[in-house]
């Protein structure tokens, strides 16, 4: 298999990629990269050989990380992302036009640079939006110090090894409590529950000493294999109450085009299957 990548994030379980062109393949001093062509997904990035994003599927993961907060508060002016490299994340948020300001923070300059020239079409020219302002830092760092508030914090990390595991700790968590305004949302990527129960039960515990309304939600994306994808949601406004006539209203009126995202399945997206629900504390 030596025209394949094989993604081994998972002790029992594997997928594979085939590459059919090598675009990309360096080791920067957080971890290594890799970026190259597949038949059905277009261009794949990895990082240390598990998959992080594809030119095929990523408008899943983006839409349903942005716009289902983005909506749901409906008036969201200030948002944060942690992690989000490729620009993917920052592209879906400011399609909203009334979000004023978005600050990124980014570990690693080089996925930032690298995606630029390897993976332009993921960020569609946002890195040249004046409203997003990025920032190199630790994103656990970054919001510990932070005395900005915000609106809606998107976490957009990497699986909870290397880097990204301060990222799903109960520590960062209350930052970034601290960091919302008092209807803010916060949001995170909590893995396949299926294969990664343990990462979303621990966010949730998490969650519900923090907030009046903790859950998840789903999302599935055939690149994140073993299931539909989770995401955490916490708040302590109202704004999980959202009607889906208001979702409506508010998706209208952004104008925003979408390929996966619907009212409908925001809503949709919170109704858990049993398994899931048993991850729940």
């Amino acid at each position: 298999m030596t025209d394949w990548v094989r993604e081994t994030l998972h002790r029992d379980y594997a997928q594979a990629l085939r590459v059919e062109k090598m675009l990309y393949d360096s080791k920067t001093e957080h971890q290594r990269l890799k970026v190259f062509e597949n038949g059905t997904f277009g261009r794949v990035l990895t990082l240390d050989d598990v998959v992080q994003t594809t030119e095929g599927d990523n408008f899943i993961y983006h839409e349903m990380m942005t716009h289902v907060p983005i909506l749901a508060h409906g008036a969201a002016k200030r948002v944060l992302i942690i992690g989000g490299g490729d620009g993917g994340m920052a592209r879906e948020v400011l399609r909203h036009k009334s979000v004023e300001h978005v600050t990124m923070v980014e570990i690693d300059a080089g996925v930032v640079d690298f995606s630029k020239r390897y993976l332009p079409m993921l960020s569609q020219g946002a890195f040249d939006d004046t409203r997003l302002t990025l920032v190199i830092d630790d994103g656990a760092a970054f919001m510990r110090a932070t005395q900005d508030k915000f609106d809606v914090i998107i976490v957009d990390s990497t699986d909870p090894i290397g880097p990204g595991e301060v990222l799903f700790t109960d520590t960062f968590y209350g930052h970034a409590k601290r960091a919302l305004t008092p209807s803010g949302i916060l949001v995170t990527q909590n893995g396949v529950p299926f294969m990664q129960g343990d990462e979303l039960t621990n966010t949730m515990r998490a969650f519900k000493a923090l907030f009046a309304d903790w859950r998840c939600y789903l999302a599935t994306i055939p690149t994140y294999a073993g299931g539909p994808m989770a995401f955490g949601w916490g708040t302590d406004g109202d704004a999980g109450a959202v009607s889906v006539e208001v979702l409506a209203d508010r998706f209208a009126a952004a104008g925003i085009e979408t390929a996966y995202y619907t009212p409908e399945v925001h809503k949709g997206a919170f109704a858990l299957p049993g398994y899931v629900k048993r991850l729940m504390p």
